[in-house]
């Protein structure tokens, strides 16, 4: 008797992490992605479209509907992630495939239906990109948000350092205010990989790199389109490295025995407009005495993790 998947929603602001990411869970036998949401985030909305149904097109595993939501974030102006991931984000190496389109419909509107068509507690929904899309969709149907099983987000510097302000991690900073309604909503599991948990040892060296690259057409799309910040990492660590945020997290998702350091604790986002605005503060000391509200994942098991990137890109 083949064994039942475990359905997924992905949601992304699709860059070449987020690729990356993307292809993992194609390839992952035990996860079936019902449909990927695209948000403003690394790119514009329609630029993360495509990078998503490029991704779609070379990883040539399925093709799951999808569907384009939230173009502006709640509050702040969108800034974006050029520097890191180039203008189209996929590296600036024309890469973009043009012949597949997306869905007709609103993404949140379909995330809703989704949840609303599988039995409660069945779905997880992961997030690679600024939460704009769930914080919406809460607000028009907690309900139906309340149905999935968990929310698993790349987002927060972790227990650790930030990677776009001395506190603060991207994918919060671009859209705090959701991040606030996310952490508020009735959702049972909210669990955030935290920039520190790609970090060190979990980061791909260059004989790994050049391992990827030199495997197939898609291990050769995967780094090409993050060389941007590979490059951007020989100035940051001193050597040529690749720190995975998105595949991080898709891996703490699916693969859980990758994941060596994880708890429970009380957090908030700070949307107060001063210097550490967007952070994700986490009382890890338990200062505050209230009741833990969500978990950090801030470190996972390099080796598994890594043989779990290797295994879903194909590469051994």
């Amino acid at each position: 008797m083949s064994k039942t998947r475990q359905k997924i929603i992905i949601d992304t602001d699709c860059g070449s992490d987020d690729a990356m990411a993307i292809a993992m869970a194609l390839n992952d036998e035990d996860h079936e992605i019902l449909m990927i949401s695209t948000v403003t985030g690394n790119v514009r909305l329609h630029q993360a479209t495509l990078n998503a149904l490029t991704t779609l097109k070379v990883t040539d595993s399925y093709y799951p509907n999808v569907y384009e939501g939230a173009e502006e974030m709640l509050v702040r102006d969108w800034i974006g992630a050029q520097d890191v991931h180039g203008n189209d984000g996929l590296g600036d190496l024309d890469l973009v495939d043009c012949s597949l389109k997306p869905n007709e419909g609103n993404a949140i509107e379909n995330m809703l239906e989704a949840l609303k068509d599988n039995e409660e507690g069945t779905v997880d929904i992961i997030t690679l990109g600024p939460l704009t899309n769930i914080a919406l969709a809460i607000r028009l149907d907690p309900d139906a948000m309340n149905r999935a099983r968990r929310i698993v987000m790349m987002g927060s510097a972790g227990l650790g350092k930030g990677n776009v302000t001395p506190v603060a991690e991207f994918n919060i900073w671009q859209d705090p205010e959701s991040c606030k309604i996310v952490l508020e909503s009735g959702i049972r599991e909210k669990v955030f990989v935290g920039w520190d948990a790609c970090l060190d040892e979990a980061m791909l060296n260059s004989e790994e790199i050049d391992e990827i690259r030199n495997s197939s057409e898609l291990g050769r799309f995967c780094i090409d389109s993050n060389m941007i910040l590979i490059r951007m990492n020989e100035d940051r660590f001193g050597e040529q490295c690749l720190d995975m945020a998105d595949p991080a997290a898709m891996a703490a998702a699916l693969c859980p025995e990758c994941i060596e350091e994880c708890d429970e604790y009380y957090c908030e986002v700070d949307i107060s407009k001063g210097p550490s605005y967007g952070a994700l503060l986490v009382d890890s000391y338990r200062f505050s005495g209230k009741k833990p509200n969500a978990y950090i994942v801030s470190k996972l098991k390099p080796d598994i993790f890594k043989q779990y990137v290797f295994k879903t890109l194909k590469v051994r």
